[in-house]
């Protein structure tokens, strides 16, 4: 499959509503500390509004509500695949991204023959307490290799001025949270972003 060069992540149904119309055309819904009612309107809210942009929508973790609603994307970390009925997600054609972090989690995410893989972060990051050292650009390299045709996506600190950097490096796609979403004017941002990696 081919992603688009960059994605953002975002916490809510309003953030898809606002990124939209400035150009992303794949949002992942990350979604933490809500009630089941919650959950479940926010990811449908979600949906609709990425099928009637012809977007595409990853929802993370989530991945039973995602197959309730009707969602063709999840992302899974490593603690999901605990508990993720894969075999199920499958059936449905559900697509499937993994995060990983090292080389055992990398070996059984390909194990499962992922959709794409994701590693990170790449650089130290705002959005929350790692148990991983920032993984670097050369690291991005060292993956792709590893994984060869299944897309790339990097993840954790990156900012646009170091995406032609991570993108040169090897990835196939940024995935960016709190450089959007923090940014004064998300939108214009959004829209830089996506000028940016039609350039890298």
């Amino acid at each position: 499959m081919i992603l688009p060069r960059v994605y953002p992540v975002v916490d809510s149904a309003a953030w898809i509503r606002r990124l939209l119309p400035a150009g992303a055309r794949l949002v992942q819904l990350r979604l933490k500390d809500r009630s089941a009612s919650q959950l479940r309107g926010e990811i449908r809210a979600s949906r609709d509004l990425c099928a009637r942009a012809g977007a595409q929508l990853i929802v993370n973790d989530h991945w039973q509500l995602a197959l309730e609603e009707g969602c063709d994307f999840v992302h899974l970390g490593q603690g999901d695949l605990d508990s993720a009925d894969v075999p199920a997600l499958r059936r449905a054609q559900v697509r499937i991204g993994i995060s990983t972090h090292d080389d055992a989690e990398l070996a059984r995410a390909l194990g499962l023959a992922p959709d794409y893989v994701a590693l990170g972060p790449i650089y130290p990051t705002l959005l929350k307490v790692m148990a991983f050292a920032p993984q670097g650009l050369g690291r991005i390299g060292e993956w792709k290799r590893r994984i060869g045709a299944i897309p790339l996506v990097a993840i954790g600190g990156i900012t646009l001025e170091r995406l032609p950097g991570v993108l040169a490096a090897g990835a196939d796609c940024a995935a960016v949270v709190t450089d959007i979403v923090r940014n004064a004017q998300p939108e214009r941002h959004m829209e830089a972003w996506v000028r940016q990696s039609a350039l890298a």
